[in-house]
């Protein structure tokens, strides 16, 4: 089994001619989008190849210097020289480069388009930074209709198709992969048209009220929905895409770095959920069952201003400084109104008995299935 890197060596000069783009292509893609591109690639849709933006990128900084920061999340500018070693990736270029944090709306932004040589386009929509804004609209995915990065999406998706004109692919890593679902359900008819495929990288999934709409019926056929097997992320909230689960070679949430998924020649090596990501799946579906969108309103207005009392704008900061953090932390916990202390406490108790009865569950179940046996 390969890696990403392994995969742009060996299959990197195979042009889509040749073998059609697949899975691993819209992850690379999507991976990709994570990368900072402000002042490189523009959002007047001018498109710059593939080659003038890895060298102006490394002009900032160096590959050592990203294999080197622990909080570099993730590493895929380390891709670019592998995309650009065969015909594959190599004549792509990039454009409508669209990058945008507003704490005030709570929403965190990021999209970039790609040209493919096969005549098609990729749009791609980044996941959660370690900001608090995009944390904390991660969090209103739960309780909110449609959010801030969820509209702008749509709006994007729309203005790229639209001026494109062409057959489109759209992805995205994480929160990304609930952005490339979300802009493909609520974008034009026409561009919607446009549209072959859907990918969702361990992405997160709906309210019921926005699964039970014709727009996002009307992609979810064509959407795919890929997990690690002891995915977290892409098992909150609703989704009825073909979802398939892929071996990783981390452990535990480090499973949701699509870059440690185990590719066997042009797909992921395929498995079923551990039971660690069976447990997850219950509990969380269990946990967010037994409260109301109200509540989870509540708990994230309180959560999020918790995390603002540290005065940090990221969690990386917030994790330089463990003990202070925490301490402004519960400062601030002390100085909540009674009954959202309750809240807090209530919830984290939900949150364990759910937990709990699943486990129990699971293991009453193991122990049932030994006794079939013997």
């Amino acid at each position: 089994m390969a890696d990403v890197y392994e995969y742009l060596r060996w299959r990197g000069d195979v042009p889509f001619f040749a073998d059609p783009f697949g899975e691993v292509d819209a992850m690379i893609l999507s991976m990709l989008a994570y990368t900072e591109l402000d002042g490189i690639v523009k959002n007047d849709g001018v498109e710059k190849p593939l080659r003038d933006v890895r060298d102006e990128y490394f002009e900032v900084i160096t590959p050592d210097e990203i294999r080197a920061d622990r909080d570099f999340h993730p590493k895929s500018p380390l891709m670019l020289d592998g995309m650009l070693s065969g015909e594959r990736f190599g004549n792509i270029t990039l454009s409508y480069y669209d990058d945008e944090t507003d704490g005030e709306r709570d929403m965190q932004f990021c999209a970039v388009t790609y040209r493919l040589s096969d005549g098609s386009a990729f749009v791609a929509f980044r996941g959660t930074d370690s900001t608090l804004t995009g944390w904390r609209e991660d969090f209103d995915l739960s309780f909110t209709g449609r959010t801030e990065g969820q509209k702008k999406a749509a709006l994007y998706l729309d203005r790229a198709g639209r001026e494109l004109g062409v057959p489109l692919r759209v992805g995205g890593h994480s929160k990304g992969g609930n952005l490339a679902v979300f802009a493909s359900a609520f974008c034009s008819p026409d561009v919607r048209r446009q549209i072959m495929t859907v990918f969702s990288f361990d992405g997160p999934g709906f309210p019921r009220e926005t699964i039970e709409t014709e727009e996002y019926r009307a992609v979810v056929g064509k959407t795919v929905s890929l997990v690690p097997d002891t995915s977290l992320i892409g098992q909150l909230l609703s989704s009825e895409a073909r979802r398939e689960v892929v071996v990783s070679t981390a452990k535990g949430i480090g499973q949701h770095d699509a870059m440690t998924w185990s590719i066997d020649r042009n797909r992921f090596e395929r498995t079923t959920l551990s039971a660690a990501g069976e447990m997850i799946g219950r509990a969380v579906g269990e946990w967010i069952e037994k409260i109301d969108y109200n509540t989870r309103k509540s708990l994230t207005d309180t959560l999020f201003t918790l995390f603002g009392s540290t005065g940090a704008d990221t969690f990386t900061e917030i994790g330089k400084k463990k003990r202070k953090s925490a301490e402004a932390i519960l400062a601030a916990a002390k100085k909540l109104p009674r009954d959202k202390q309750r809240e807090l406490l209530r919830l984290v108790a939900l949150l364990g008995q759910s937990g709990g009865a699943v486990a129990t569950d699971y293991i009453n179940r193991r122990i049932d299935k030994k006794k079939e046996t013997d």
